[in-house]
């Protein structure tokens, strides 16, 4: 990494950040002319895309028109207008949905980025109009990181760790959370062994979801000749005669500053870990301790622009993700699949349900604030929310990274993330919610569970509900009796990936001001800008999938090139 001071140098393009956003910015730079470098706040590169799943959801893209079942841009722009209900500038949405082919596909011929389509990974809302059940999803092919070299050891460590050869492809993640309840729980247990094995053999470094899609782009951020300076934070942004012109770095304990001639990408991140931020503009009891994002995803982008006049929107929103906190060194588990799967309801403090437990993750998450986007001043009508269910869920299903019929670790009983009782009553006592409401509600849902049909609130209904459900279930894959004790509840916070306000921005990525004048020579792509989703998540990979598109056409603009390839 080139770590060399930056006092009294001018470049043509500076890009704050190192995730997808940012490495799409530099790449696409760099490929079009323009001298380049990223400025990394973190010692690590990668940011928070490093630590996700990798996926990436662009409509349209060279991979989904080779393999998925046929689908046109009109139907996926169809179903983003609907999803998004009009909170999202359309110029907006139809840059990404027309352009963002065209972006994908230069990144994969400037880079080692290889995606495979994610077979059956479900949109979020497929039953809307222009939704698909078979899925937009795709995801990095495992990398053999040995060709990072040295920059490996910099590159910024998983959410989630496993041991290093061992790759978990999205779709077999599917089905190792039900275990052995479905032969293909087992078969992709040993596609994984096998991936395994042949690693070794070759002696191969494999890494696999958000590690290997940014180890992809890296190799062309190489290859393009671009520096990344790691623990160089950026602090301010110089302006003159209303255009910004330059930043202003922090670098072990130095300042300096860094001009530019065609601008400065800003891709660093939301503010997941502003504690201060996180007061300001989110209901609590939100946490950064509950924040699955980089640890230097503190607001610096954002509160640096709101200096110079930008605005921002859909500040008070996240990329949820109801949570368990477990304590470390397991910490804050996202609840991805334990909440389809079926023996399982969650309640909130008066021991009913409030939603369908298989929502995606960030429309459950606003039920559990109570709304449809999570948003207002009174406490959180659904929280302290509880995830219950009962010892079949617990000997047939994946638990937090826990295989079936394994005990669970004691400290998770001891800091009450988990509680345990033999009955439903006792239960209820143990987390201080009505006994007679929550026997109450599990008798209800029991007899619906039997009937195979959820009225309350239509759990079952949705091909998203079923994927992360159990196949070998009847009559409904994502509805279980829960009879059989001891039963547990686990405690559910409202975690997130990343926070979703940011800088408003227009087609071209360029940061606007109040009145919607254009901040000249300033972009914001990633969780720094406000999100082309809205208050909504179209499917598996829709904050990277737009991170690298209008990374991609920032890039373009400071070079000056606007038309389509």
């Amino acid at each position: 990494m080139d770590q060399d001071s930056t006092a009294g140098e001018t470049v043509d393009l500076i890009v704050v950040g190192s995730g997808a956003a940012g490495m799409a910015a530099a790449i696409t730079a760099a490929r079009h002319g323009l001298s380049t470098v990223i400025v990394e706040k973190s010692r690590y590169w990668g940011g928070s895309s490093a630590r996700s799943g990798g996926g990436v959801w662009i409509p349209g893209n060279s991979v989904l028109r080779r393999d998925a079942p046929a689908d046109s841009l009109e139907a996926a722009r169809t179903y983003l207008e609907h999803i998004v209900g009009g909170h999202v500038d359309g110029e907006k949405i139809d840059a990404y949905i027309d352009r963002g082919p065209e972006a994908l596909e230069f990144l994969m011929e400037n880079s080692a980025l290889r995606l495979e389509w994610v077979r059956g990974y479900s949109d979020y809302l497929p039953e809307s109009p222009g939704g698909l059940a078979s899925g937009r999803s795709c995801e990095p092919v495992a990398f053999d990181a040995r060709e990072l070299s040295g920059d490996f050891a910099t590159l910024h460590p998983p959410y989630a760790e496993s041991p290093l050869g061992v790759i978990v492809k999205q779709g077999d993640y599917r089905w190792l959370s039900t275990g052995l309840r479905h032969w293909r729980g087992p078969v992709a247990g040993l596609k994984i062994l096998g991936r395994t094995i042949l690693g070794k053999i070759r002696r191969q470094q494999l890494i696999g979801f958000g590690s290997a899609l940014m180890a992809e782009l890296m190799m062309g951020v190489r290859a393009a000749g671009v520096p990344v300076r790691l623990n160089t934070a950026m602090t301010e942004l110089i302006t003159e005669n209303d255009r910004v012109v330059g930043v202003v770095l922090e670098s072990r304990g130095a300042t300096m500053t860094l001009r530019a001639r065609r601008g400065v990408v800003l891709a660093c991140g939301g503010f997941d870990h502003n504690a201060e931020m996180r007061e300001k503009y989110h209901r609590a009891p939100v946490s950064a301790d509950y924040a699955l994002g980089a640890e230097t995803n503190t607001g610096d982008g954002i509160n640096a622009a709101l200096r110079i006049g930008a605005t921002v929107s859909f500040m008070g929103d996240a990329w949820w993700a109801p949570s368990i906190p477990l304590p470390k060194p397991k910490g804050t588990w996202f609840a991805l699949a334990e909440r389809s799967l079926p023996r399982s309801i969650i309640i909130n403090a008066r021991g009913v349900r409030f939603m369908n437990e298989s929502l995606p993750y960030v429309e459950a998450t606003h039920r559990m604030f109570g709304g449809a986007y999570g948003q207002g001043d009174g406490p959180a009508e659904n929280l302290p929310a509880w995830l219950i269910f009962d010892q079949t869920y617990r000997n047939r299903y994946v638990f937090a990274g826990i295989p079936g019929r394994q005990p669970l670790p004691r400290s998770w009983f001891e800091s009450g993330a988990l509680v345990k009782a033999d009955t439903i009553e006792e239960l209820a006592g143990k987390i201080g919610v009505p006994a007679d409401a929550l026997a109450a509600t599990v008798t209800r849902f029991n007899a619906h569970a039997r009937a195979g049909a959820d009225p309350d609130f239509g759990r079952g209904v949705s091909k998203y509900d079923h994927y992360y459900g159990d196949l070998t279930n009847k009559p409904n894959p994502s509805l279980g009796e829960l009879t059989n004790g001891p039963f547990y509840a686990a405690r559910m916070v409202p975690g997130d990936l990343g926070t979703k306000g940011g800088i408003d921005t227009d087609e071209y990525a360029r940061a606007l001001r109040a009145d919607n004048s254009v901040i000249e020579g300033l972009y914001a792509a990633g969780n720094t800008s406000s999100p082309v989703m809205g208050y909504t998540y179209a499917g598996p990979g829709a904050t990277i999938g737009p991170a690298m598109v209008f990374g991609y056409l920032a890039a373009l603009d400071a070079a000056g090139v606007t038309a389509a390839r």
